[in-house]
């Protein structure tokens, strides 16, 4: 089967920018996602399109094309540490934090750590750089109604929600 719309495609991938790894898939479970329903970079899905299992692609997106350009004015936040999700014990100038948000959870950097405070930067950690996808496709299946409908793939055992 290939890639199109509304298919549920698994795949893993390695991100990187300028050679320098970011983030990789590869110990984890596969990424899934509904295809042509928003779930992934527009530029990411059109270059999926069409592929199915087993192939692999490399794939450059501009800032533009994934996290935007870097924003300075207005994009330092003092946020109470109690609203920050960290896997660290004690915050540090340069971690990468989770924080919810009105627009949903969001990566923030900590740029400054207080007593009850840190000044975060709201800028996404991978805005402004290009980014390179390395990705093999390790699943295509046509996905179900309720997948569609709900506009995201479903694991085993159904939607949370």
């Amino acid at each position: 089967m290939l890639i199109s719309k509304s298919t549920a495609v698994e795949f893993h991938y390695t991100l990187s920018n300028e050679g320098t790894q970011l983030e990789s898939s590869l110990n984890e479970k596969a990424m899934g996602y509904l295809h042509g329903h928003g779930g992934v970079f527009p530029a990411l899905e059109t270059a999926l399109e069409g592929k199915t299992i087993g192939d692999t692609i490399e794939v450059t997106l501009t800032p533009e094309e994934s996290y935007g350009e870097r924003r300075e004015e207005g994009h330092i936040q003092r946020i109470p540490i109690k609203h920050l999700q960290s896997n660290e014990k004690k915050l540090k100038v340069g971690s990468v934090v989770l924080v919810e948000s009105n627009e949903g959870r969001q990566q923030v950097t900590v740029v400054k750590v207080g007593k009850f405070n840190a000044d975060c930067d709201l800028n996404h950690p991978f805005a402004g750089k290009s980014l390179t996808f390395a990705i093999e496709i390790m699943s295509v299946r046509a996905a179900t109604e309720e997948e569609v409908s709900h506009g995201h793939i479903h694991a085993e055992g159904g939607c949370g929600h």
